[in-house]
């Protein structure tokens, strides 16, 4: 299933995401210049698109743990 009509090969996994059971997040560049995020072991859910600035924003909070 291709999600966000974006190539299949082209997801990264998060090298944070195990195979605990727990969730598996993945992610890829948009010809549109955002970042799509999906759940790897849920991908018929889709994925949610993000702009780079807000999503950087976002890695930043957590890898500080501020979030």
């Amino acid at each position: 299933m291709m999600r966000h009509n974006l190539p299949e090969g082209a997801w990264q996994k998060s090298s944070y995401s195990g195979d605990n059971r727990g969730t598996c997040i993945e992610t890829q560049p948009t010809d549109d210049h955002r970042v799509a995020v999906g759940d790897s072991k849920a991908r018929a859910l889709g994925a949610h698109t993000f702009a780079p600035g807000p999503w950087q924003s976002f890695v930043t909070a957590v890898s500080e743990g501020t979030l």
